[in-house]
């Protein structure tokens, strides 16, 4: 029994090497690749690592991009931030005091007069002692604690000076004005003409019409031909009525008139147009009122600006008076107003060019002749014929009618002159005009 279990241990010792050769054998043969087994697992591989590629390249450019706006949105919210620390510290700083400039020395102090009353010599700014450009009269702004002079300031304008530069071009034209073609001639040569083409007045060697002065019956159209004139040309147009020129206090009236022609100035070219200008320009007598010397106080700066010592450059003055006979005379001398117009009442032919003018929105009969209603309204102004159109009008809505006839126009022409409108004896003479 013995024997045969040394036996059979003599032949397991035998068969284990050469079943671990066997083994061994069997895992190399599994581990070794067949014909083109190798190829084909690389191939596979390849384009997941090209797709990861590609993906890690994206979101590095997408990293790329989102820190490149995150350093544009700080950049921006720094600027910002510092913007609003230099306008907290604007706010927070004191105010400072407006003054005036006296006088210049030659060490570059100025000698400043504040707005609480006392004169002092005080310090200028670098930047302004550098620039050399203080003068006497300046508005200035001073230091609050040592009135240094820390700015100029621009001159002040009265609220009613600049409020008279008239904005938006006026509607009416010279197709609105009819029967003036005398009156729209000489305008154009003494306003028009001298701003738009200078070089016609080099050439015959004279110097262009300084100012033009419309007199005539109240509702004739003279301020609507100063309208025709504002929408024909470029150039700034400046209206102010004669009274707003008379003030309470003296002094103001003539400030007010050196200021409007100092705006005038500084817009040209420019047209300074006074209406109603009888109010400031009366004859001067020997009054003992104080009002009455501030108004000729005005009427002497008036003068001086008009024809003074400074040359008013492309400004031209235009002015409408129903009053010519009370006119100071110096102001209607040569070189102030080298022009007077006189605007009359239209003829026959010019009273039938303003109803048509007033009539061509107007939805009339057939059986109104125009020529018929301009020669039974002899006398009327412009202002009494577009009442007149006006009446028509509101008879024809009396009798529920969306046209006016000739039955209309008769009734308001009697009825304009019956309440003495023109060629009337009633007592309200000129009610329309």
């Amino acid at each position: 029994m013995s024997d045969d279990r040394s036996e059979a241990k003599t032949v397991n010792d035998e068969n284990e090497p050469r079943a671990e050769e066997e083994a061994k054998e069997a895992v190399d043969e599994r581990a070794e690749p067949e014909d083109g087994e190798g190829t084909d697992e690389t191939d596979e591989g390849a384009p997941i690592n090209d797709e990861l590629d590609r993906w890690i390249t994206e979101e590095t450019e997408r990293f790329d991009t989102e820190r490149r706006y995150m350093e544009t949105e700080l950049s921006r919210v720094r600027t910002e931030n510092q913007h609003i620390k230099n306008e907290l510290t604007r706010l927070r700083s004191p105010p400072q005091v407006i003054g005036h400039i006296l006088d210049v020395l030659p060490d570059g102090r100025a000698t400043i007069k504040s707005s609480t009353g006392p004169d002092f010599v005080v310090q200028v700014s670098e930047t302004l002692r550098l620039a050399a450009n203080l003068l006497p009269g300046d508005r200035v702004a001073l230091h609050r604690q040592t009135l240094s002079v820390m700015n100029v300031l621009p001159s002040i304008k009265d609220p009613l000076i600049s409020g008279a530069e008239v904005i938006e071009r006026p509607a009416e034209s010279y197709e609105d004005v009819g029967g003036l073609e005398e009156a729209r001639q000489e305008l154009t040569e003494c306003v028009e003409l001298p701003l738009l083409r200078p070089d016609l007045f080099d050439k015959v060697g004279i110097e262009p019409p300084k100012g033009v002065l419309l007199v005539g019956p109240p509702g004739t159209g003279k301020t609507l031909l100063a309208k025709a004139v504002a929408h024909s040309t470029n150039a700034t147009f400046i209206r102010l009525i004669g009274s707003e020129l008379v003030q309470k206090f003296i002094g103001e009236g003539a400030r007010m008139v050196r200021e409007l022609f100092t705006m005038a100035q500084e817009k040209a070219p420019s047209i300074l147009f006074i209406d109603e200008l009888d109010a400031v320009g009366a004859k001067r007598i020997d009054s003992g009122t104080a009002g009455d010397r501030e108004v000729q106080r005005t009427l002497m700066q008036l003068l001086g600006e008009m024809d003074g010592f400074k040359p008013r450059g492309e400004v031209r003055i235009m002015a409408a008076c129903n009053r010519p006979d009370i006119l100071d005379e110096a102001l209607l001398r040569p070189g102030r107003f080298d022009r007077v117009v006189e605007i009359p009442h239209p003829d026959g032919e010019g009273r039938e060019q303003i109803l048509k003018i007033h009539t061509r929105q107007m939805n009339l009969d057939d059986s109104i002749d125009l020529t018929e209603v301009a020669q039974a309204t002899e006398g009327a102004s412009g202002a009494d014929l577009k009442a007149l159109c006006t009446e028509a009008g509101m008879f024809a809505i009396r009798h529920d009618r969306d046209q006016v006839t000739k039955d209309d126009f008769d009734a308001a022409t009697e009825k304009l002159q019956e309440a003495g409108a023109w060629g009337g004896e009633g007592e309200a003479q000129g009610l329309y005009a």
